[in-house]
């Protein structure tokens, strides 16, 4: 008896084989809802992070706003990809729910379900044998390029949505089609504006093309262009999309994180049976290797198509449209720097148009949609090509080819999802100051406020522990405006030695040097406590809080030898000595940023003269760059850098100023720079830094 799709028991197949899926690839483990040891590293442990501010934090309006987690500098639920569509339906109940409580395996169990019902549904379009669909279906449930971002851009994984779209797009023409792409683009929006940009790009297609076809009259589509967009508007408002302004969403990267015009071919480390292909730096973004199992039918196609063994040819014919959208994506994911295999070729751009494409700078991604319909149209020529009996076989070989080959990629995922379970992650803090601090304080800050510091996870895991808000997360856009903001206040409290009272700081490197000159020793305290430098405002006049032990806060300053040449690139520890007004290091050395900078050293020996090694940012319309030297608030030297490059710039000291640096313990050397310019403004790329000079090297004498 032949099994047909349209029975029930049938229709039940492609869920337990989505389920079956995600316990083969993720395990059971992740489902446990207080296990979060799988989410600490990386961008899964900023997905959950914000979840946690999230569900204690108290309602607001727009919904997604998440003010605990990143205060001023950035909030929406989305810019943590947190998933703002569970997050909506879990936070009602988060009185309820056990701490800790990740949804987190559910979404990818989710997901797996999903795309495996989407694909069979996708593939009821091709051939109504059961069989050969639910084998088909196994294919798009072991799709490289879907697996690979559930270990690490948990939201991503809702790949789903995309065969969804293309199911809509490929359908006969029905009534319900505002219904049905409405929940679809309401859905893509509160969970990743990738897929959901894909998927608008693909609803837009469809509706044009049953405009033209007079499937739907003119005023028909009119109402559902502008209703579905009001739709679309709403959800990205109350996820949390306008929190952050245009400054915040254009951002470097595009023609970096690109995709390969060989990346369907390319397994990277996702194949046992075939090697990685030389690729150009950034290729990783548009990993889209289609399986060994695909790969073999792609050969079993093109053998049909080259005898015209079906319709394929004529297929196009019905979906211009559709198939121009996914050029279109396959255009912008290849980006203008064009990777072929290990050679590129650049295409210039205005710089108006490549700020806008890097709204969406993981341009590579856009692939995926053209991946899918790769995929379909393989499998459409596959089956319709062939008896029935053949395709089974032939699929039945692919998904078995698919399954095992991929492993070499998914089998260290699992590794990751299997992780013994845990409801913490551990830490560094075991000082009994921390719980002490976490009582005594109402907000932790970072001190340089910035995106992505380097104690995030650490601090974001107490502070949210402690229901404390915070400024050190990681989060996929923040306003420039608004980080330059908290960092001018920033900078101002750590001048003035005045912080707020109700807030515990943790200093980066930079900012702990200046701090200690200016500290205010009878009330604050600075002390390294458990590997972090710790800014306590009024400590000493707190009554209930113990002593801390701590020594001369300028002996946090490492000394300097006499005659020592230091350089001040990114490998260098002496970076360490350069206070504010300073960008990150490179491998080179290190950009000033700004009108003033600074560098405070502690001097083994007493200091005559120093010598100062730069490049500067020099261009034809922009000859030199003025320099003013001030150490220990003692304005020694004033001159002009002519040389981009290899500056030497000797600095005798005065005896006053000898005598101050031997009397102060300290040397702090103060640089203002009066021409600093960006190289945006020099038309030199879209660098919007205020730059002067590139630190080399420091020697003193």
């Amino acid at each position: 008896m032949k099994l047909c799709s349209t029975s029930r028991a049938a229709a039940l197949l492609p869920v337990l084989l989505g389920i079956l899926a995600f316990f083969i690839v993720v395990g059971p483990r992740a489902l446990n809802p207080m296990n979060i040891a799988w989410l600490g590293d990386g961008d899964p442990a900023t997905h959950y992070q914000g979840w946690v501010f999230f569900r204690h934090s108290p309602w607001s309006f727009p919904l997604g706003l998440n003010p605990s987690y990143g205060l001023e500098l950035s909030n929406g639920l989305i810019f943590s990809d947190s998933n703002p569509l569970f997050a909506f339906l879990f936070k009602p109940f988060s009185a309820l729910l056990p701490e800790p409580f990740q949804y987190f395996g559910l979404w990818l169990l989710t997901c797996f379900i999903l795309q495996s019902w989407f694909a069979w549904k996708l593939l009821g379009l091709v051939t109504r044998d059961a069989v050969v669909r639910l084998l088909g279906t196994g294919l798009f449930l072991f799709v490289p390029a879907m697996l690979i971002r559930m270990s690490v851009h948990l939201s991503l994984g809702g790949h789903f949505l995309l065969l969804a779209a293309l199911y809509l797009a490929l359908r006969p023409f029905t009534p319900k089609r505002s219904l049905a792409w409405g929940t679809l683009l309401a859905a893509a929006a509160l969970i990743h504006a990738y897929l959901l940009a894909m998927i608008a790009l693909i609803w837009l297609a469809d509706l044009a093309a049953h405009t033209l076809r007079r499937h739907l009259a003119p005023r028909k589509a009119g109402a559902e262009l502008i209703g579905l967009f009001l739709l679309v508007s709403l959800c990205c408002w109350q996820a949390g999309y306008f929190s952050v302004g245009d400054d915040g969403l254009a951002l470097m990267g595009y023609g970096l994180f690109r995709a390969n015009v060989l990346s369907f071919f390319d397994p990277g480390t996702w194949s046992f049976a075939l090697r990685d292909m030389p690729g150009v730096l950034g290729d990783g973004d548009g990993f889209a290797f289609l399986g060994l199992g695909v790969v073999f039918l792609f050969i079993c196609a093109f053998a049909v198509w080259l005898q015209r063994g079906t319709d394929v040819h004529l297929k196009p014919r019905r979906y211009p449209l559709l198939l121009l959208a996914l050029a279109g994506l396959a255009l912008f994911a290849f980006s203008n720097n064009i990777g072929v295999g290990p050679f590129e070729l650049h295409i210039p751009l205005p710089d108006a148009v490549v700020a806008v494409a890097t709204i969406f700078r993981g341009s590579g991604r856009m692939i995926w949609p053209v991946m899918y319909m790769a995929i379909f149209a393989i499998l459409y020529v596959v089956i319709r090509g062939h008896t029935s009996r053949t395709a089974r076989v032939l699929l039945s070989i692919a998904l078995l080819l698919q399954v095992a080959d991929t492993r070499s990629g998914w089998g260290e995922s699992r590794n990751l999802f299997m992780a013994a379970p845990a409801p913490q992650w551990p830490t560094p803090l075991v000082d009994p100051f921390w719980n002490q601090a976490a009582r005594h304080y109402q907000a932790v800050r970072w001190l340089r406020p910035e995106n992505y510091p380097e104690q995030w996870r650490t601090l974001a895991e107490y502070a949210g522990r402690h229901h404390l808000p915070t400024n050190a997360v990681y989060l996929g856009r923040m306003s420039t405006k608004a980080t330059e903001a908290a960092q001018a206040v920033a900078d101002q409290m750590v001048s003035s030695g005045q912080y707020a009272a109700d807030t515990l700081y943790v200093l980066d490197s930079r900012t702990v040097l200046p701090a200690a000159l200016t500290l205010n020793r009878e009330t604050d305290v600075l002390a390294r406590i458990d590997g972090l430098n710790v800014l306590a405002p009024g400590w000493k006049r707190c009554a209930d809080c113990p002593p801390i032990v701590a020594a001369d806060p300028l002996t946090l300053i490492s000394p300097m030898k006499s005659n020592e040449r230091v350089t001040f690139n990114v490998t260098s520890l002496a970076t360490f000595f350069l206070g504010s007004g300073w960008s990150k290091s490179e491998p080179w050395g290190t950009w000033s940023e700004g009108s003033e900078s600074q560098i405070i050293l502690r001097p083994e020996a007493p200091v005559k003269s120093f010598v100062l090694e730069a490049n500067a940012l020099i261009a034809p319309s922009h000859t030199e760059q003025g320099l003013e030297v001030i150490v220990n608030d003692v304005a020694v030297l004033s001159t002009r850098l002519l040389k981009a490059e290899a500056n030497v710039v000797s600095v005798d000291l005065p005896a006053e100023v000898q005598q101050r640096i031997e009397r102060e313990g300290v040397l702090v050397i103060r640089f203002q720079h009066a021409d600093a310019v960006s190289p945006r403004a020099l038309g030199m790329g879209l660098d919007p830094r205020k730059l002067a000079i590139g630190i080399l090297a420091l020697t003193l004498h």
